[in-house]
């Protein structure tokens, strides 16, 4: 058995990652770092769009956790679900490939993130489809396709527009993104269905707000805006969806907006494990102290999208985003060091480096240490920076090389489906919109 310390880290996102990679370097001896994650992979949600859009493969936007770690004794990554965590006996509980194990921890960081709520509107969970993981952006995608080869078999004008017409349930950064990439893919995708018009395939934004994108300046916001209604996205601002069907989403003012998909990219839940955790909690996530520790237990921290940490520049809590996540990953290796060490650990503070949203291909808004950019400027800098965070250097350049064959060849309109030899017979005799897909996309079999 080994005799080293264990600094458990429980979730493999940007933060959990990050702060794994930034460990390794500055342990002491005798010290190293498990991460468990309930995937094999890192998912870079910001790109998620770009997977509905085609402009880049599905695997290009997940690192492999074992490729981020060091070759080494320093950490181990282990695959599993951690079902329970008992702080008095310094250990947590992980449902593995080998069966439960337990794991001790000297410290334990807290790195799971959060889920998607789909039970924010009637009808949410039932008809809409998320978009928090890769498997998401992959169904989505898949959805898009049979929606268009379904108008071309069908007769009806009204259904034919009710098929083509795409619903985007929220106006922040991810719901910006996926409308534009979805216009973009639309767009592109006629050449290959030449029976079904132009003007039967639309894409509409709900948001229940004065503008696109609250954490940006208005004028960045009302520019997005603008950006999209010119390229005949329906943008409804000040909507709020009451009801969401099979046929569409009836807003709060009675009005009903007919469309076959309805894509939610709004509401978020609390991991299930805070619920059974006694420490500090508000609207499901975890408080902590300036240093991202855990009052009133010992050896625990937290960061990224399941803690509130407060940022010491602004003295808010900071926003649940990658930027803020690796900010508070690398500030919370040196406070772990530092306690193990005897010396005093220093609170969160990060300056924003700004924000940014692509609204379609070549057609972004950017804020960036005060400057405002919109337009082609804003895209190149959000491809630009998302590119220089993936963690390797193969990654990087096939995103690169995807990106460029986009920008002068049509997007990628193959359905994968994922059918094994044994499946292929079994019910040959159902229609094929019915055996493609599921309604909903079905739960992973779990380690």
């Amino acid at each position: 058995m080994s005799t080293e310390k264990n600094i458990v880290i429980v979730g493999g996102g940007f933060a959990g990652t990050t702060l794994a990679r930034s460990l390794e370097p500055r342990l002491p001896q005798g010290w190293r770092v498990v991460l468990v994650s309930e995937e094999s992979y890192t998912t870079f949600n910001p790109m998620l769009a770009e997977v509905v859009g085609a402009s880049v493969f599905p695997e290009h936007v997940v690192a492999p956790i074992r490729q981020m770690l060091r070759a080494g004794t320093r950490s181990q990554f282990v695959m599993g679900r951690v079902t329970g965590i008992d702080p008095d006996r310094r250990c947590v509980r992980a449902g593995t490939l080998a069966g439960f194990q337990d794991i001790a921890y000297e410290h334990l960081v807290l790195a799971f993130g959060t889920r998607a709520n789909l039970d924010l509107v009637p009808g949410l969970a039932e008809h809409a489809l998320p978009l928090k993981l890769v498997g998401d952006a992959m169904f989505i995608r898949n959805r898009v396709l049979q929606r268009i080869a379904r108008i071309e078999l069908e007769a009806d004008p009204a259904v034919r527009r009710r098929l083509g017409h795409f619903i985007v349930i929220g106006g922040g950064f991810s719901g910006v993104e996926v409308a534009g990439a979805l216009a973009d893919f639309l767009r592109g995708t006629g050449r290959y269905y030449p029976r079904v018009k132009a003007e039967e395939l639309k894409v509409t934004v709900i948001e229940n707000a004065d503008r696109l994108l609250l954490e940006l300046p208005e004028s960045l916001g009302l520019a997005a805006a603008r950006s999209m209604r010119a390229r005949h996205i329906d943008v409804r601002l000040n909507a709020r969806a009451a009801e969401v069907s099979a046929d569409g989403v009836r807003l709060a003012s009675g009005e009903t907006i007919a469309g076959a998909t309805v894509i939610c990219t709004i509401g978020t839940r609390p991991n299930p494990l805070v619920g059974g955790l006694p420490v500090p909690k508000q609207r499901g996530r975890i408080e902590t102290a300036p240093d991202m520790s855990i009052p009133g237990a010992a050896g625990l921290w937290a960061l990224g999208d399941c803690a509130l940490v407060r940022n010491g520049v602004t003295q808010q809590f900071a926003p649940p985003t990658a930027q803020f996540a690796v900010a508070q990953a690398r500030a919370l290796a040196r406070n772990i060091v530092a306690a193990i060490e005897g010396r005093a650990t220093q609170p969160f503070s990060h300056a924003s480096k700004g924000m940014m949203a692509t609204t379609g291909h070549l057609k972004g808004v950017a804020s960036v240490f005060g400057l405002r950019l919109r337009g082609l400027p804003a895209w190149l800098l959000w491809r630009a920076y998302y590119l220089l965070l993936m963690p390797t250097a193969g990654r990087r350049v096939r995103i690169w090389l995807e990106w460029t064959w986009s920008m002068f060849f049509a997007a990628d309109i193959t359905h994968l489906r994922f059918t094994r030899t044994s499946e292929a017979d079994v019910d040959v005799a159902r229609p094929v919109a019915e055996t493609v897909q599921p309604s909903q996309p079905q739960p992973q079999p779990q380690p």
